[in-house]
């Protein structure tokens, strides 16, 4: 799926790989010999996790346990919706003791933080890690809770008006991060 003419592209498929291994190289830095784990929020998150993973794997060949997280039922608006705009529910996958790990969430782009909290609340009935960080490819501001990423790809200042969508292969067929209407066909990047 390409860009259409109404999208500026920001991070094309060579930015994104860049952005990945340094954002790999920033969660090694911080964490240093503690244990961590990678936790994909779905959808686009959990691509995102995996090939973070693999690019710590190639540079650190540390194997870092990766998972990946729904928040479906947790979202604070999941009874406001319409009947035919309720989340696509996906599978959370967490094979590992999440006590003894620093979890890093990733998500694809931050806007709100009411898809981080909702996915605090998912992890926690997992069980209470020592600490929780937060990696994004993109933030995009507009921030209604107090939630701050610790790694991030690229700061998108936007307006109200404008869309974040992130395309992953694994998804999408291409890598990429653009930015467009909210008149896109796209859904609205992060949350």
């Amino acid at each position: 799926m390409a860009s259409d003419a109404a999208e500026k592209v920001v991070l094309d498929h060579d930015d994104l790989r860049r952005t990945l291994v340094r954002i790999a190289h920033e969660i090694v830095e911080r964490n240093g010999d503690r244990p961590f784990a990678l936790v994909g929020i779905h959808r686009r998150g959990a691509p995102v996790a995996h090939r973070l993973a693999t690019q710590i794997a190639d540079f650190d060949g540390r194997v870092v346990p990766v998972g990946e997280i729904d928040i479906s039922f947790y979202r604070d608006d999941i009874g406001r919706r319409p009947v035919g705009e309720q989340p696509v529910v996906h599978s959370s996958s967490i094979d590992f003791d999440i006590d003894s790990h620093v979890i890093v969430l990733v998500d694809d782009v931050l806007y709100t933080g009411r898809t981080v909290r909702a996915a605090i609340d998912a992890l926690f009935d997992y069980g209470r890690p020592p600490s929780v960080q937060l990696a994004v490819l993109a933030d995009r501001g507009h921030r209604e809770l107090p939630i701050r990423p610790d790694f991030v790809g690229k700061n998108l200042p936007t307006s109200a008006d404008e869309r974040v969508n992130v395309r992953m292969q694994e998804l999408d067929g291409v890598d990429e991060i653009v930015l467009g209407s909210t008149d896109s066909p796209m859904r609205a990047g992060g949350s």
